[in-house]
């Protein structure tokens, strides 16, 4: 149990932290003090740095999860809501982040290649909201995982 909880735990504080860097400070410096076609290969270069990273917890987070549940807990009908409500966000964030991968941060580096900047600053846009809606459901689902046992206890769906 302490090799998962400890990947878990990682895997959570590398993802959701780096989103909160990114978007809490990072982002407003970049903007302050950064032209748009400045700011563009910025964004691209320290996504190149990060999504592997995210990748890393997408795989780790739900293998070290479900390790918990079925090794430690035997089963899903032996945890508590918390667990479940925390198992649904993630899915929703793994979704969003795919998404985010695939379609708008590749669109971004297409566009970055041939110096449209004006169709690589849309993808960032949309980029920066997706990473803001992951950023507030990594947060909740943190809460929900270290304070869910404490206010949720009484509670099981199964």
């Amino acid at each position: 149990m302490s090799i998962a909880i400890t990947l878990h735990i990682l895997s959570a504080v590398i993802w959701v932290g780096g989103m909160f860097f990114a978007y809490m400070a990072l982002r407003p410096v970049a903007a302050a003090l950064l032209a748009p076609p400045l700011r563009l290969p910025l964004w691209s270069q320290t996504f190149a740095r990060f999504f592997p990273w995210v990748w890393g917890a997408v795989i780790v987070l739900p293998l070290s999860g479900y390790w918990m549940i079925f090794d430690v807990f035997q089963g899903m009908q032996n945890v508590g809501l918390h667990i479940h409500i925390m198992q649904i966000i993630g899915w929703g964030m793994i979704a969003i982040f795919l998404h985010v991968f695939f379609a708008p941060y590749k669109k971004m580096s297409r566009a970055l290649a041939i110096n449209d900047f004006a169709a690589a600053g849309k993808q960032l846009a949309r980029i920066r909201r997706l990473i803001g809606i992951n950023l507030i459901l990594g947060l909740l689902t943190i809460a929900v995982g270290a304070g869910g046992a404490y206010w949720m206890s009484d509670l099981r769906l199964f």
